[in-house]
């Protein structure tokens, strides 16, 4: 299955080239939607540092897409929510890590606050094959 990646000419280029405008899914794929992971390790610990947090979000995350017979090239969709814009360089960077090229489509959205108040970060996903 190739999926479509599009980024139409008539508008501006996706911000820091960290996804794509839209992905298009072939007929008669599997379609897999994944639930917000968060930074909790299996024994239901979350670390206090920024960047082992969104490490695990990540981990977490890929976990599930494997779970459902995917991979990341898998992902044409994510949605993250982070609830301090200064974590955002980290979460970059962090995405840019585990996603490769080429990227899903994407949002990011700043939020007041997660479930719980250790949590800073939630992503979920959208996986086709």
């Amino acid at each position: 299955m190739t999926l479509e990646r599009i980024n139409p000419d008539s508008i501006i280029e996706p911000f820091n080239g960290a996804y794509s405008h839209a992905v298009v899914i072939p007929p008669g794929s599997r379609v897999a939607h994944i639930s917000g992971q968060v930074g909790l390790q299996k024994d239901g610990t979350v670390s206090d540092d920024l960047r082992e947090q969104v490490e695990q979000t990540w981990l977490n995350l890929i976990a599930c897409v494997k779970g459902v017979e995917m991979d990341v090239q898998d992902i044409v969709k994510i949605t993250a929510y982070l609830v301090n814009l200064d974590d955002y360089p980290v979460f970059a960077e962090v995405r840019a890590k585990y996603l490769g090229e080429p990227r899903p489509a994407a949002t990011t959205i700043l939020v007041k606050s997660l479930v719980l108040p250790e949590w800073r970060i939630e992503i979920e996903a959208v996986a086709a094959k």
